[in-house]
């Protein structure tokens, strides 16, 4: 866990350096990093130095804090002992839980690391570096910082917006609001936009995988979403389609696998790398969270997991009732229980035949008390484990934002009021239905919309909770004894140990 009050800042040069073996943004080790001592600004090509540890820094995602963001939907259930998460998950919420304290950290640290960044990358330009690559550099970053901001936002709805990259600056900072930090985040991208690539992700060379463009477009479209400034959104997505640059990947199971790593689908994701080797060096997210208590691996030795992370009945049985089976057999692991469970409901017994405990691959999910089901998109077959790597998930990246949501908001601004030239919300929602196997459609509502969000997303970064949240439909959240209140629940009170260095929070009413 990062601390943001006492850790040092680690944006100086020669921290920068030794971060690099641990930046994943190209996939093999970086050979011949230069070590810096004092800082000459006039080395300018010491400057990617720092973009590198930008990347480092998105990378390093705690595993605590994507849970947080996306356990309150109707999609996911919180399973094992972290009752804290679980009472989260029913909108129970407790401001000492230290997951809420961990992801406050893990986030605020990552901005103000960037702003360090940013402020290191523009003393080069004071001493004569490339300026376009410079100012490329900065605009990267504020895209990470602008995508962070907004999961901050969601979290706790007003926030304290960093603003250089020192901590104790925040005392000086107001709260700003759930919308003042989402326009924010929309005039951060409109000045990043010019600086950046007019590529794929995928296409750059200089940074395989990293921010282009479009990822800023997308961060904008989310956050006009959320301030339901629809027409914006049909602008700034309808530019990512009409760019003809991203494609559906056909094979969705493959998608959150090793083949999907750098897709042409993905708009940002975080990168993870065994650099092809059986030992040794290895970046990695904490797959085991999302893994088995018990299964039997197609390759013998491969490592289990937590079991903390399951999809909900409700969820399965939307996905059955639409006669889904590409999407549903790609996000839900089965165990015999959890298919005993299902077919406990007279309506879907017998289960099709696909539906199985044993999964394309191999591997086989047995049974386990705390859970029924398991996140197939945070699966990584026991076959696809580089020989030797045994650890759940190695060398399996972690998508953030895919060409699918693009589609899907801009559907949705479309059924919002706002008006395209570029693609019909008929059509985008028909793109992603027939990459599911489902037919296309000649008209949708925003009831259509959502439901396609809802099967598409499932397990992914809490789309669904915000999706109800802004259209009102929270009554979709009220499942198994839950009761949502869109004014006592819509956002996570303060973690109690921020509100005892912070004054601002203390002044608040949650």
């Amino acid at each position: 866990m990062k601390t943001l009050y006492i850790k040092p800042l680690r944006y100086t040069l020669a921290l920068i350096s030794a971060l690099m073996i641990n930046t994943s943004c190209l996939d093999e080790p970086l050979e011949n990093e230069r070590r810096a001592g004092d800082t000459d600004y006039t080395q300018s090509e010491n400057m990617v130095l720092l973009l590198y540890g930008a990347y480092a820094e998105l990378n390093s995602l705690q595993w605590e804090t994507f849970p947080l963001l996306a356990v309150r939907g109707d999609d996911v259930d919180p399973a094992g002992d972290q009752v804290p998460l679980i009472d989260t998950d029913q909108f129970k919420y407790d401001r000492n839980f230290w997951i809420y304290n961990s992801t406050w950290l893990n986030l605020y640290s990552d901005l103000i690391y960037w702003h360090g960044a940013m402020e290191e990358i523009k003393k080069y330009q004071d001493a004569g570096a490339n300026q376009a690559l410079a100012q490329q550099y900065i605009a990267e970053i504020k895209v990470m910082r602008g995508f962070e901001l907004l999961q901050l936002a969601r979290l706790w709805g007003s926030i304290l917006i960093p603003r250089v990259s020192q901590p104790g600056d925040l005392y000086n900072v107001q709260l700003s609001t759930f919308d003042e930090v989402m326009q924010h985040i929309s005039d951060q991208m409109d000045e990043a936009i010019p600086f950046l690539a007019n590529l794929r992700p995928n296409q750059r060379t200089d940074v395989p995988g990293g921010i282009t463009r479009h990822t800023a477009l997308a961060v904008k479209a989310m956050a006009n979403l959320e301030l339901k400034k629809y027409p914006e959104v049909a602008e700034a997505t309808g530019q990512i389609i009409g760019s003809n640059l991203f494609t559906l990947e056909n094979d969705y199971y493959q998608l959150f696998k090793v083949p999907g790593k750098l897709n042409s689908e993905n708009l940002l994701e975080l990168q993870y790398s065994d650099y092809g080797t059986g030992s040794g060096t290895v970046n990695s997210y904490l797959f085991e969270f999302f893994g088995p208590g018990s299964w039997t691996p197609a390759v013998s030795g491969a490592g289990g997991g937590w079991g903390f992370w399951e999809p909900t009945v409700k969820y399965i049985k939307f996905m059955l009732d639409r006669g889904e089976q590409k999407r549903l057999q790609t996000t839900v692991l089965f165990t015999p229980d959890g298919i005993a469970e299902i077919e406990s409901d007279p309506i879907y017994d017998p289960l099709p035949a696909w539906v199985t405990n044993v999964t394309p691959d191999g591997d086989v999910f047995n049974n386990h008390v705390r859970y029924n089901f398991l996140s197939g998109k945070h699966y990584l077959p026991s076959t696809q484990l580089t020989p030797g790597r045994t650890t759940y998930g190695t060398n399996k990246n972690f998508i953030c934002i895919r060409y699918a949501e693009v589609l899907l908001m801009h559907a949705e601004a479309l059924v919002s009021g706002a008006t395209s030239s570029v693609k019909s919300a008929a059509e985008a929602v028909s793109d992603v239905r027939t990459r599911a196997g489902l037919g296309s459609v000649g008209t949708v509502t925003l009831d259509d919309v959502l439901d396609e969000k809802y099967a598409e997303f499932g397990m992914e970064w809490g789309i669904r909770f915000q999706d109800l949240v802004r259209h009102n439909r929270t009554t979709e959240l009220n499942y198994e004894g839950r009761t949502f209140s869109i004014d006592a629940d819509r956002f996570l009170p303060y973690p109690l140990a921020q509100q005892g260095i912070l004054p601002q929070l203390r002044d608040t009413n949650d």
